[in-house]
């Protein structure tokens, strides 16, 4: 069976809200929740960017299910603090808590003054980062010197077990990379050649656990109201690493995306008025190789896309998963 998550998108909604969705989604059965960790939105239009750390605690909080998160160390937050961030919650909440590792984007990292680096450079320092976290999950006094540096650091609150560290990508380059060292796989919807070629690299590499897909959507009660949604919402959809790593402002997304590509915009963002059609699409997208989807209503309101998720789309999706 296919585990059927809920992604909360901080970019779009206000914390307190979010909040009283992700509480609805386990009301209307999804498998557990995941969660953005931006510091900016991805346009200026979306408006909102809640903290995720202090966020995913209270979510945790007022829900039983397994809530993740994704998270780029090694510029804007020090791999220190992410170890003691995620110790805390996994010791409150014990199998419940999980994180996606990623390299980061120039829009959420910039803001420290430090330059922002190449891809391979980002991709070991978040290999530093990552072994840094585990070490110290695991009780040892870390010194470290290298693309980050660590000095005689100890985490004193640790849970019994650490949690899962799966790792972002989008390409199959970086899914093979990933692969000696992540707890499982992430990534995004895009082209389904191009999601074959990212499982297929991972699994081939050699990578274990779970592989995620986060399905980005927009279900209203017509195709093409569903599709204003899109566009109105989720137009930033429109771009792909490696322009969006290095984008600084979300006006800069915006003038990015101007001149709108309809055809490309509904290859990102699956629109559709009927649940059980929309079911189907999601279902072939899983058939890939994905042990888990995350599903991303783009919309600002979540109420009627929780309400027929809970009626139709969750029961057609286990049905045919």
């Amino acid at each position: 069976m296919v585990f059927i998550g809920f992604h909360a998108s901080h970019e779009q909604i206000a914390p307190s809200a979010l909040l009283d969705a992700v509480i609805g989604a386990e009301g209307a059965g999804f498998d557990g929740a995941m969660c953005s960790d931006h510091l900016a939105p991805w346009t200026p239009g979306q408006g909102e960017s809640g903290f995720a750390l202090s966020w995913i605690a209270a979510a945790l909080a007022r829900t039983r299910f397994s809530i993740g998160m994704v998270n780029a160390p090694g510029q804007r937050y020090h791999p220190v603090m992410i170890a003691q961030a995620f110790a805390t919650l996994e010791e409150m909440f014990p199998g419940r808590f999980w994180a996606a590792m990623g390299s980061g984007e120039a829009v959420n990292e910039h803001v420290t003054g430090e330059g922002w680096p190449p891809k391979p450079v980002r991709n070991e320092r978040l290999r530093e980062s990552v072994d840094v976290i585990r070490r110290l999950m695991d009780g040892e006094e870390v010194d470290h010197d290298g693309l980050v540096r660590v000095h005689r650091a100890r985490v004193w609150s640790r849970p019994a077990e650490p949690p899962p560290l799966f790792a972002t990508a989008v390409s199959a380059e970086t899914a093979a990379w990933a692969a000696s060292w992540a707890d499982g796989l992430a990534t995004v919807i895009q082209d389904p050649a191009a999601l074959h070629r990212v499982v297929r690299s991972y699994r081939d590499a050699g990578g274990t656990g779970p592989c995620i897909l986060q399905v980005h959507l927009s279900l209203a009660q017509s195709d093409d109201a569903a599709f204003a949604i899109a566009r109105e919402e989720w137009k930033n959809g429109l771009l792909s690493p490696p322009v969006t790593w290095d984008l600084e402002q979300p006006e800069d997304f915006e003038a990015a995306v101007a001149g709108l590509d309809e055809q490309g915009l509904r290859k990102s963002v699956l629109s559709d008025h009927d649940a059980s059609s929309l079911a189907g699409r999601i279902a072939d997208l899983a058939g890939i190789g994905f042990d888990r989807v995350y599903l991303h209503h783009v919309g600002t309101d979540q109420s009627r896309f929780l309400e027929v998720a809970a009626s139709e789309l969750i029961p057609d999706l286990k049905e045919r998963l």
